[in-house]
Order: C-alpha cells, then structure tokens, then sequence
C-alpha cells in the first residue's frame, strides 16, 4: 500500500508527518465509551458519525502502516478545531489530550485576525427565548425535504417555508448595501453570499429559488422561466437569456473532494454552468482544447476554490448554495454573509462552518498598527448553542376513564355526521362577487413570516440591523397583477385543468377590492410585497375564494366530497380511555357518551351551557369521535378537529310532521390567529354549504364563541336567533 501511494517515501526513514486538519485523525473509542457512539445516533447525524469514524480509522491505520514499515519521527497535528467528532466514543467536543498550543476561534476574533461574525442578539418577534434566525432550524427543519436530491424534484422552490424566505430577504437586503458599497469603492470583485444546507433536495430548491430556472408544464410539452427571486443572484436576466457568467453556483463539496466521478443528479443539475465554465476557460486560455481537456469535477473545483479571486474562474461568483458544509481549506476571502439551513448541534459544528467565512479581505495595518475591522453577517447558526439534558422526576401515575358511548341506554341521542374528504366548488362563469368579513383579513406579521428586524451584533464592534425594507420598493400593480395572476393559476381550476383565462379581469377586480378594502393588514414592519411568498399567496388567495364561494351558498354550486369507504361516523363508536384530569360527566338525558374530555375551562363551561338549554337534543365533544374538516393553511392541506356537535330543536318540522333538528358544529376559541380564520373560513364557505346541498345528513350549521363569560348568553342568543328564523 506504502509502495503505490508514496513510493518517493520508500526508503526514508525517520519520518516528520505533518498531519493537517488532524480533527478527522482518531481512533475510535468503542468498548468504554464515555460518549456517544454511531450506535446511539439515528438518522443523518448517524450517517455523518459513520463517514467520520471510517475516515479517521483509515487516516490512522495509514500512519500506523508508515510507522510500521518507514517509521515515524513526530506527528504534528494541526486544526482549527482539536476536538473529538460526534460518535467517536468520546464526549463531543472534548479537547484532544495531545493539544499543546490552543488558540481558539473566539482568541482569533478578539485578536482581529478574522472577520468579527455578526449573529443575531434580537428580533421583533415577541415571546421568544432566542432570536429566531439565531437557531432558524428549529423553526423550518420539518418542513424541508428529507435526504437525497429526489426527494425534492416533486416539489416547488417557491413552496420554500416562509420563516427561511423571511430569512433569505433580511439577508440579502443588507447584501445589497454592501454589494453598492464594494462597487463605489471599484474592489473589483463581488461581496459573496454563501447558503449551508441539510442536504441536495434542500440545496437545489434554494438555489433555484435564488437563481431561477425552468418550470415544466403539467404535461411535460412545455418550459417556462421562473426568474429568480434575488436580483443580484440571478443567472438569467430580464429577457430570460443565460448571464455570459454564473452570478449563484451549487456545490456538492463532499462530492467533489472525493476525486470521483459526479453523481448523475447533480451533474444534471450543474450542466448549463460547467459548459458556461468551460467555454469560459477557452476565452481566457485561448485554446480551444482547453474546455476538453479538464473534467467536470476538476473545473467545479477550480471554480469553488477561485471564489473571489481576480482572474480565475470563479471570480464572479456572488452566491454559493453549499451541500452539508464547504470544503475545510476553502480560502475564499470575500464572504460577507451566511444562512445556515441545517441543524448545529454543537459549539463544534458552529465553528467549523462559520470559519468558512472569516477569512480577511485584507491584513493591512490602519494608521493606528491595526487591522481595520471586517464582517461577516450570520443568521441560522446559533453560536452560543449549548445542549443540556432535562431529567424529569418520575410522575405518579394518573387515574384513567373509560369514555364511551353508553349502549343501549342512551342510543336515542346518538348524532351522525358525515366524513368529509373535500369540497368540490363550481364557480360561475359569468359574474363572480365576493362578500369581505372579518375572517378574510390576512395579517402579515413577525410571528408569521418571521422576523421583520434582526439585530446582528459581534462580540466587539460595531452592530447591524437587518430589515426588508427593500421589499417597499415593489410597486402595487405587481403584487395586485401577482396575486390575481396566482389565484386564477391555483385556486379557479382543478389540477391538469386549462385555466379560466376569461376569468383573470373579474379575478383582478376582486383582488384590488380585497387589497384596497383593508383585508390585508401589515404590521411589524412586514410589507405586501411579501405576498410573493407562495405560501403567503396561497393564504391571500383562499380567503378571497371563500368570500366569492361564500356569494353561493343558495345555488346549489358547493359539493362536499365524502370518504368513499366510510362515509358516516356516528357517536356509537365512541370507546377510549384517557388520563385527563379536567372532564365534565354528561347528563344521561343530553349525550350520547359518558364524558367530555376538556381541553381547557372554557370548554367544561360550554358542557354546562349545552346541558342547561332545553332546546339542546343531543351534543358530543370530538374526541375520539372522528370528525375532521380538511381546509387549506396557506399550501398546506391540515385537518381541522371541531370542539363539539350540538344537535337542538330549532322549530322545523318535515312534511310529515315530525322534527327536523339543525346540527351545530361549535368551536370554542380564545386567540384567533391566521389559522383560525382559515377553519372558520372553511366551515362557512365550503363545509357547511357543501354538506347541506348534499341533502343526506340533515341540516347543518357552525358558530364560534370567543369569549369564555359570554358563552352563556351568546348560545341562548344564537338558539333564539336560529329559532326565530324558523317561525317567520
């Protein structure tokens, strides 16, 4: 082995090994592990443990196999981080015992040797313990694609979640202002914005949000150009022509330093811009074999290791959209600004990425003998992580109900429903209306797109607030043009259906009223440019399609569509056990089962309510009973569980003469965010209408109570109401 990979060496003695980034040069600890092994990880961070313990197996089974044959003198190891890996057996972290000399990261910052990191120390968003672009993982992680690149061609890089939109904006706003100031100070090449992600599905949905690319048509005959989002990182420019130059490029760097062949995805993926490079090397070389002569993965690391630098490949490049972590050694001097999309478990993996990006432009002293300070901006690496376990004292046991449908003693009350699976909506062709309430407000704020200012500060010098007040700059007409345009693309056509072109000018009519009505409120410093986040959209876009589906409850247009297989559920089923302590034991004259299991007073208070009316029949609370609205938050298709069915006597009799009773859905809510408007919504313009029209499960309606004191009175006023409507 010696012989074939350094047969120079063969004969020396007394070897001198200088062991770079010897981080990855261990021996694993297995039998008395003190920490954690690949045994006690799961999922990619297992992965990850396994890829880093084979690779520091071989790396000292090599050295070992030179000792052995030449021998070796002395081993100097260097790294920027001398501690053991996670799943190597040791406690993360822990300082390799060789260590002689330790001069940290945080040494190398108050020294000013590096660029002074920015990371958030506050934020707008109020309640929180931390920043939330501090930690962004937390708050996005289970909203991004699992592992692997084919996990995310399904899916749309506008669908990205908006608190990692948010993120993005904030970012490169303030990339931007540094952007204008580098080119009033003629540096000659670009300030470089760098994304660390998860994994490939994750980077190839950012980088083609960031950089744009070709949408294919539903049927597959056609392409369409998706700009992208950030001006300054687009590869195309306004008339849809390729830039002469990349401005954003994906790099799979794991990929690429393993000297193999390209994985076939990514080599799809990274086409265009390996034939822009390659042409790009015959301009500059002047030979025309030039671009034949290298190979793919060599040119893609010429390009990612030339990253700022005057004269090579890469020195355009503004954006790099990285898989896992960039290369260790990677030089790059010019990076101004980075997004973490990744979980960082430790103070360890911190270092390790953000060291990527603090590099100085420049060691040149000041008039003072100093060096003049250098940034580097952060979001979504949390610094400052610490983990600590929480150990909960054992709980004494609670005591457990059985809840159930009392069989056959009180079948009479039994309530049936129908399994709604979805709605099906035909909206006229000729004139559409809507009618605007209160629940068809959308409110943009922090707490739901996250972070609107963000204050990034060192630990010296001088701080930075990140906002998106660029976005102000967007005109009305774009945003009124976007969302009509979207609302007639998403929400007037089924799927591989043409849309309603005809359609566009009443659409766009009722979109300017639902904008110039006040539906859309911005508060927080979030502005409607904002609107241009798919899910943002997708919100926008269903309150206005339920205020026009609301204009037809009476025609007979709006279809509930029921589980095929079980499509009525019924209280009979009702049988489950539960340790709750807050439940209410039902009347034996007003329920069909034994207990309602409360979530909160205010719902033990509406069991009260409920069995004091005399109007009141029958009423269950949907617990383990089944009863799911499916609805629309944003993009997103979610399951709605009401609190109650409450069957009364509102007066009207069949033909025949005897009662026909109303079934009331109740929902007892106290704060109402965005997404109670969504079910509320929901329930008025699809559910209920679209259930009744079907005619097979009797008369149906919904009511919501939102004040805890006022249920009382606002049941007996709704029961009188509902009443009086009968007997006119």
């Amino acid at each position: 082995m010696i012989q074939r990979v350094m047969g120079d060496l063969m004969g020396q003695k007394n070897i001198v090994v200088l062991n770079d980034e010897a981080h990855h040069c261990y021996r694993e600890r297995v039998k008395d592990a003190v920490g954690e092994t690949e045994e006690d990880l799961k999922g990619d961070e297992k992965s990850e443990a396994k890829e880093n313990n084979e690779a520091a197996r071989m790396w000292i089974s090599g050295l070992e196999a030179v000792k052995r044959k030449l021998g070796i003198s002395i081993v100097y190891d260097l790294s920027a981080t001398p501690f053991f890996l996670r799943g190597s057996g040791y406690i993360e972290g822990t300082l390799f015992p060789w260590t002689m000399s330790d001069f940290s990261l945080m040494d190398a910052i108050e020294c000013g040797i590096v660029k002074l990191p920015r990371v958030p120390i506050a934020d707008n968003v109020p309640g929180g313990d931390t920043p939330k672009f501090r930690n962004l993982w937390n708050h996005i992680g289970k909203k991004l694609p699992k592992k692997g690149r084919a996990a995310g061609k399904a899916l749309d890089p506008f669908s990205l979640p908006v608190e990692l939109l948010t993120a993005l904006e904030a970012l490169y706003g303030h990339y931007e202002k540094t952007f204008e100031l580098w080119q009033d100070k003629r540096i000659g090449v670009p300030p470089v914005f760098i994304v660390v992600c998860n994994n490939t599905a994750t980077s190839e949905l950012i980088y083609k949000y960031i950089s744009g690319f070709d949408r294919v048509s539903d049927d597959g005959t056609e392409t369409t150009l998706e700009n992208g989002r950030l001006a300054l990182f687009r590869n195309y420019d306004d008339f849809g022509n390729r830039m002469p130059r990349p401005n954003t490029i994906l790099i799979d760097s794991a990929q690429l330093e393993a000297g193999e062949a390209l994985d076939k995805d990514f080599r799809e993926m990274a086409a265009v811009e390996i034939e822009q490079f390659k042409r790009e090397m015959v301009e500059r070389t002047g030979d025309i074999t030039a671009g034949q002569k290298i190979d793919e993965p060599t040119l893609l690391r010429e390009v990612m290791n030339t990253v700022g630098k005057k004269g090579r490949l890469g020195e355009q490049i503004r954006c790099v959209v990285s898989v896992s972590m960039l290369t260790e050694g990677w030089d790059a001097n010019t990076v101004t600004h980075v997004l973490g999309v990744r979980a960082f478990g430790t103070q360890l993996l911190c270092e390790q990425v953000i060291g990527r990006a603090l590099r100085r432009q420049s060691y040149e002293l000041n008039d003072e003998g100093l060096f003049n300070v250098e940034y580097a901006d952060v979001l979504g690496i949390p610094f400052d992580f610490t983990a600590k376990p929480v150990i909960s004292p054992p709980a004494a046991p609670r005591e457990t109900v059985r809840v159930h449908a009392v069989k056959p003693e009180r079948d009479a009350l039994e309530i049936t429903f129908p399994r709604v699976e979805g709605y099906r909506v035909e909206l006229p062709d000729e004139r559409l209306e809507a009618n605007f309430g209160p629940d068809h407000v959308l409110e943009l704020t922090p707490q739901l797109l996250g972070p609107s200012t963000t204050t990034n500060q060192g630990i010296i010098g001088e701080g930075v607030d990140l906002t998106l007040e660029h976005l102000d700059d967007m005109r009305s007409s774009t945003i009124l043009f976007h969302l009509a345009r979207h609302l007639l693309y998403t929400k007037d056509r089924d799927p591989g259906e043409v849309p309603k072109l005809h359609l566009f000018g009443q659409l766009k009519r009722i979109t300017r009223q639902w904008l110039d009505g006040g539906y859309l409120k911005c508060s927080g410093g979030t502005y409607p440019a904002q609107l241009i986040y798919k899910e943002i959209a997708d919100m926008a876009a269903e309150r206005i399609k339920a205020a026009i589906t609301e204009t037809l409850k009476g025609e007979n247009q709006i279809k509930a569509i029921l589980d095929a297989y079980n499509p009525t559920g019924t209280t009979a089923f009702v049988n489950f056990t539960t340790s709750k302590a807050l439940r209410w034991r039902t009347r034996l004259d007003k329920s069909h089962v034994n207990w309602v299991v409360c979530d909160s007073e205010w719902e033990a208070e509406f069991a009260r309510v409920a069995e004091g009316h005399p109007r009141v029949l029958s009423y269950v609370k949907n617990q383990g009973l089944g009863l799911e609205v499916p609805y629309l938050s944003g993009s997103t298709p979610r399951k709605y569980l009401p609190d109650f069915i409450v069957k009364v006597d509102d007066g009207r009799r069949t033909e025949d003469g005897k009662p026909d009773p109303l079934n009331i859905i109740v929902e007892i809510k106290g704060y109402r965010g965005e997404d109670a408007k969504d079910k509320a919504n929901t329930m008025r313009a699809y559910w209920v209408p679209g259930v009744n029209n079907l005619g097979k499960f009797g008369r149906w309606e919904f009511a919501e109570f939102t004040a805890v004191y006022d249920v009382e009175a606002g049941f007996a006023k709704l029961i009188e109401n509902l009443v009086s409507s009968e007997t006119r």
